[in-house]
């Protein structure tokens, strides 16, 4: 007879080898002629039994405390696939929220740039006009200048042809 008593440290294998051990007490044991039926010891048998009904309960709960942890890593797997997921959509907002403000800041300096260039326009004809306006003015002092200068030339000549 083997020993039955279970390994702590895998149940599993514990009722897995009683198992084996019951099918090899059936298939060793002595056949009765002309049937199928064998003679097995009915106390190794109700030992294996015993045994096998002891490890049960470790094996079911080991298979609640697999399921357990099972569900737990899901559910945390979940949470975290929903916080990644939300973080994303954050993420996609904020780019499409500083693309959109990066186009308007383009398009609103464009405008200042435009209007910057067009007043620089508008400033320089001023500027132009304000040059031309004093230049003809200066040219209408000038010639008023140059003609006292040319009468106060024809009056010197005249004095000194007259001496």
């Amino acid at each position: 007879m083997t020993d039955h008593t279970t390994s702590t440290e895998d149940p599993a294998a514990g009722l897995l080898a009683l198992l084996d051990d019951l099918r090899d007490v059936v298939e060793q044991a002595r056949a009765m002629p002309m049937s199928a039926s064998v003679l097995v010891n009915k106390a190794e048998v109700v030992d294996l039994i015993a045994a096998a009904r002891e490890a049960v309960p470790d094996q079911v709960a080991a298979a609640d405390r697999i399921v357990a942890e099972a569900e737990g890593v899901l559910a945390r797997s979940k949470a975290e696939g929903a916080d990644i997921l939300a973080a994303a959509h954050v993420e996609a907002d904020r780019l499409v929220s500083d693309h959109e403000i990066t186009r308007l800041a383009r398009e609103r300096a464009a405008e200042i740039v435009a209007e910057a260039e067009a007043r620089a326009a508008q400033l320089e004809a001023d500027a132009d006009d304000y040059c031309d306006s004093r230049l003809a003015q200066f040219e209408v002092d000038l010639g008023a200048v140059s003609k006292q200068v040319a009468a106060g030339r024809a009056r010197l000549a005249a004095r000194r042809g007259a001496q």
